[in-house]
């Protein structure tokens, strides 16, 4: 088999390995802001791509996230590939503090309070697809409370990719000019030789 290891991994090899990656945690961010900064478009559609990613996250609507940002996207002029990379801040990492702030944060702005509620099982409610009896109690302040959190991360995920791509365009544009002023000055100089 192509690429296969010659020796099997230990199982010791493998639990370190899944902890902590060999070439680092730190890869797929640094990833994703090259493959963001060199994107085609214009920093604002970039960056709108990124922010539209990024709010659609915090939403429990995990199915509709490429579709929600998608939509978000279109109507403000952002960069579809951007939108679908900004959508990788909800995460398995990033999830269980998404959904319990935005539940929390949900509560709060709607006056609910977890004291005294009827727990639902939710497993039970997801498998027999309740939704009308989940809503209430789970989904609608995920929904409420995903607002401001989901607007702020966006807002600088917005003011951060903007920075970055307009910076990253105009350091290729002045290398490609040098590069261009250089072909010419060489092309000069051969002409006046012959």
């Amino acid at each position: 088999m192509l690429f296969k290891r010659r020796s099997p991994a230990s199982f010791w090899q493998r639990f370190r390995s899944a902890v902590w990656p060999q070439k680092g945690i730190w890869r797929a961010p640094v990833y994703i802001y090259h493959r963001t900064v060199r994107l085609r478009g214009t920093p604002h559609a970039i960056a709108m791509g990124i922010a539209a990613g990024v709010i659609v996250s915090w939403t429990p609507l995990l199915g509709l996230h490429f579709v929600s940002a998608f939509a978000i996207a279109f109507l403000f002029g952002g960069n579809f590939f951007a939108a679908a990379l900004g959508t990788a801040f909800g995460n398995p990492l990033t999830f269980p503090f998404i959904w319990l702030s935005t539940w929390k944060i949900g509560s709060f702005l709607l006056g609910r309070s977890a004291e005294g509620r009827d727990h639902i099982n939710l497993a039970a409610q997801v498998k027999e697809f309740h939704l009308s009896e989940i809503w209430g109690p789970l989904l609608e302040p995920m929904l409420v409370g995903a607002i401001i959190p989901g607007l702020i991360t966006g807002g600088a995920s917005y003011a951060a990719t903007y920075i970055a791509v307009r910076s990253f365009q105009q350091r290729r544009q002045a290398m490609i000019a040098a590069r261009q002023a250089e072909l010419e000055r060489s092309a000069s100089v051969n002409g006046s030789h012959n």
